[in-house]
């Protein structure tokens, strides 16, 4: 386990998938001295699995394979990994387990699933809130973090936190129903929000050095398309299309699916706290009012 005041061996290896939903592509972080763990090892790609393997060094083994949420650009490469150096993978379920009670009423409802899904992974062990995974100078904790992903966990090292696609420091997180879930995604920021972290190691993009002020930008920031929301709505009914094109004018037209399944995740929000109303039913073909 970790010493008190002591950081294990930590490298990050970039897989090659860069989009504009990933950035640069994929982090691949590898934790250790010896027994290593390798978090989120990414898309099925046979270069990146090479690159994985040709950085463990003399002495040192994959001990653990982790992955914080199964979309196939952060899982698919799990179950090769493991075949190859019999590491089990540590995850919190499949991909639509951890789905929020109102998601799964309304999943088939809900005109398509978020895109990504990895639904052939299947984690050799599950890791729930709170539960470690360690090696010889490191310990990971998980929390559960849903909104994202009804199965998202972050990893905690200390008071360093491997954030997956929870928090990212290029771009705000995509949450998209009834995979994503708004009301989850919030409630986990403003838990995360509430303890103290040195910085965050999220899955796509540059390490987050100061997370409180990163945190408070990703809150304020939803907070800010909410309140867009509302007052679209206070003017006249309207669908989602038509939302989507006034809240995010400016976006590039290959972003616009995207941000309509943001707007769609912010409008089950409200709908849950029954601020808008939905007609006639609860679904993306709605007529959205005011409550």
């Amino acid at each position: 386990m970790s010493r008190p005041g002591s950081d294990p061996p930590l490298r990050c290896l970039v897989a090659p998938n860069p989009s504009p939903l990933t950035g640069a592509g994929t982090n691949t972080w590898i934790v250790g001295g010896s027994a290593l763990a390798v978090i989120d090892p990414g898309p099925d790609d046979p270069a990146h699995l090479a690159a994985i393997l040709a950085a463990v060094g003399p002495g040192q083994r994959i001990a653990h394979i982790l992955v914080t949420h199964a979309h196939r650009d952060h899982s698919a490469l799990a179950a090769r990994l493991g075949a190859l150096t019999g590491a089990p993978t540590h995850a919190f379920g499949t991909a639509t387990e951890g789905r929020s009670p109102v998601m799964q009423a309304l999943a088939d409802r809900l005109a398509a699933e978020g895109e990504g899904l990895d639904r052939g992974f299947v984690p050799d062990l599950r890791l729930a809130e709170g539960e470690t995974v360690a090696g010889p100078d490191w310990t990971l904790r998980a929390l559960h973090t849903p909104g994202h992903l009804g199965g998202h966990l972050c990893l905690a090292l200390g008071e360093t936190l491997f954030s997956g696609d929870h928090v990212m420091g290029w771009s705000s997180s995509i949450v998209s129903p009834p995979d994503g879930d708004m009301t989850d995604y919030m409630a986990s920021l403003r838990r995360l929000a509430g303890r103290r972290w040195s910085r965050l190691l999220p899955g796509h993009g540059a390490p987050v050095p100061d997370p409180e002020r990163r945190l408070a930008e990703l809150i304020a920031h939803r907070q800010g398309r909410e309140a867009q929301i509302l007052a679209a709505l206070a003017r006249a009914p309207a669908r989602l299309p038509d939302l989507t094109a006034r809240i995010y004018a400016g976006t590039p037209p290959h972003l616009l699916p995207e941000a309509a399944r943001n707007a769609l995740a912010h409008l089950v929000d409200l709908s849950g706290r029954n601020l808008i109303s939905a007609h006639p039913a609860l679904e993306p073909g709605a007529e959205f009012r005011l409550s």
